[in-house]
């Protein structure tokens, strides 16, 4: 699909009392950020816990179970953010005395998404009530959940960062930046982070009462797990959040992270050294997400909480067969639901405003990633189905910016009342269920709003771009410069340049990645590039020229580094 480049616009004399490199100036401008404030990434800059509504009203819940001696419950979610939540709770809470420390996962197969009066009946089979439950990156729509905890005699803090409903559950304590009142200034923040912040209300309530000697728990040692659910989650990198990701990678370059997450690393090819944010989510997230995509989330946790070395490589190993495993059912799915597309404009109209998808033999834990694949080729919201235990369609939403999903899926319930039985999630991602025989309603509904709601123009793909880049910027150091100058991610992203190239070279490798020997124009140079997952059929193509978006690279190999371009987009400009 042909995409437009179109250039990020900079303020005019953005910046310019900075003492910053000319190009950083114009790549921090473009992104928003008018001070070099927003570029202090000290832990002292960080938003103060008190901001957060009932932060203090949490702590005490869980400095009075930790002085009685409770037992204290963590529920967790079956994603990275969960599993990251998790284990920060079950350190963090150990770090500051509990004793009596235990965590549920809900299975994404058999208990569905959060907690439910299903998991208080489970744990009471099992002997395992708690006195206090602790909600991680879930909690704040669980209505039902929250009110069989508390008729069971279990008091409820939930932690969370999703969007809430038009009522909240009735929980002891709420920590939630998105719940009304609540004046945090990131809203974005994750599941990890807000659990993070109520550990450190907590240590503060516990310093305050004299329970600390000379040393206290330093929660920093928490900070690469804060900066891995973070990024794997793709909540934006605000302020705040470029914080805590930044804090965690230095502790992780210094090598000083958790035993599961150097595993990971080592067997994902990563050098912590030269880790960069990017890293996390897209080689260290996705082997974690795989264990509660294909099996139980359990496995991901006890990997991040593994304290001796031979273990943690054990589970790392574990979820990296999970992980190849969850490619390859990707993959199939894919090309299924890529022949679904097509005929759909076999007659030649025009895709329809929204893709939904379903094959009865699709997997539950791949189709969150099925349709971000999708979204991204074909530039519109796409939601795939596939059937739950009962023989109801569970359905992964991915959108496109300009599209809330979650509020159109709102608008939704208002229209078709009973259509959907229950939904949920943010702006570009959401999940839902319906009767299967529901499905072509769904459809039907789904796309006159879209229809009533939207121009054409949405629909056309676009790459923002940084510009050109002078010949004399394309080198190791500024690739160098660059990199150093995140985190990069989620609304503040790695910087693109563009420009037209002579292709020297074109060849195939892998498959499906084509390499590119590339000319510098105006000098004497060559630069090596990387163009992942290309069409096969278009590229190598004869023509010399191409118009590129790419990225500067640092390759680094066999002890050596060069400078690479990574190639988002090209477009061959003729022969």
């Amino acid at each position: 699909m042909r995409k437009t480049l179109v250039p990020r616009s900079v303020p005019p004399e953005a910046l310019a009392g900075e003492d910053l490199h000319p190009l950083l100036r114009r790549l921090y401008a473009a992104r928003g950020i008018t001070s070099a404030s927003e570029l202090n990434y000290q832990l002292g800059a960080l938003a103060h816990p008190q901001q957060l509504r009932d932060v203090d009203r949490a702590a005490r819940y869980l400095m009075g179970a930790i002085e009685a001696g409770q037992r204290i419950l963590v529920v967790g979610d079956f994603d990275a953010d969960g599993a990251t939540s998790t284990a920060v709770s079950i350190l963090g809470l150990g770090m500051l005395g509990a004793r009596h420390l235990d965590y549920r996962v809900p299975s994404r197969f058999t208990d569905g998404y959060g907690l439910t009066p299903g998991i208080i009946d489970s744990l009471r089979d099992e002997g395992r009530l708690p006195d206090l439950l602790l909600t991680v990156d879930n909690g704040i729509s669980a209505h039902e959940g929250v009110t069989a905890a508390r008729e069971a005699g279990i008091e409820v803090v939930v932690t969370d960062h999703h969007l809430p409903g038009e009522a909240l559950p009735d929980a002891s304590a709420i920590v939630n930046p998105n719940q009304p009142g609540c004046e945090f200034p990131s809203s974005g923040t994750a599941g990890v982070a807000v659990v993070f912040y109520v550990l450190s209300a907590l240590r503060s309530l516990q310093r305050d009462a004299g329970w600390f000697g000379e040393k206290e728990p330093s929660l920093g040692a928490l900070l690469d797990l804060v900066a891995l659910g973070t990024v794997a989650d793709v909540v934006p990198l605000d302020h705040n959040n470029r914080v805590l990701v930044e804090q965690g990678l230095k502790r992780i370059r210094a090598r000083r992270m958790r035993p599961g997450i150097r595993a990971l690393l080592d067997i994902a090819g990563r050098d912590p050294e030269t880790i960069q944010a990017s890293d996390l989510g897209f080689t260290v997230g996705p082997r974690l997400n795989a264990a509660g995509r294909l099996d139980d989330m359990s496995v991901g946790i006890e990997c991040l909480l593994a304290e001796e070395e031979h273990r943690a490589y054990e589970l790392a190993r574990e979820l990296d067969a999970l992980n190849r495993e969850r490619r390859s059912i990707e993959t199939g799915m894919k090309e299924e639901a890529e022949k679904a597309v097509e005929t759909l404009s076999l007659d030649g109209d025009e895709l329809p405003g929204a893709l939904c998808l379903f094959d009865e033999t699709w997997h539950q834990g791949v189709i969150g990633l099925l349709a971000s694949r999708l979204k991204e080729k074909f530039h519109r919201p796409v939601i795939a189905f596939a059937l739950d235990d009962d023989g109801d369609l569970k359905g992964s939403a991915r959108s496109i910016p300009g599209l809330h999903i979650r509020d159109l899926l709102a608008t939704l319930d208002t229209r078709e009342p009973g259509l959907l039985t229950r939904y949920g999630g943010h702006a570009m991602a959401a999940g839902m269920s319906l009767a299967r025989n529901q499905l072509d309603r769904f459809r039907s509904t789904l796309n006159t709003l879209i229809e009533e709601r939207t121009e054409p123009e949405l629909f056309a793909p676009e790459i923002h771009t940084d510009g050109e880049l002078e010949p004399d910027h394309m080198t190791l150091d500024t690739a160098r410069l660059i990199a150093s100058a995140g985190p990069w991610g989620q609304g503040f992203p790695e910087p693109v340049f563009s420009g037209d190239f002579r292709l020297v070279e074109q060849r195939v490798v892998g498959e499906r990645h084509l390499k590119v020997l590339i000319q510098v124009p105006g000098v004497d140079r060559l630069v090596d590039g990387i163009a992942f997952n290309v069409d096969t059929t278009v590229w190598p193509t004869r023509g010399e020229w191409a118009r590129l978006a790419y990225q500067l690279d640092v390759n680094r190999y066999k002890g050596r580094e060069r400078l690479q371009f990574r190639v988002i987009y090209l477009e061959a400009l003729g022969e």
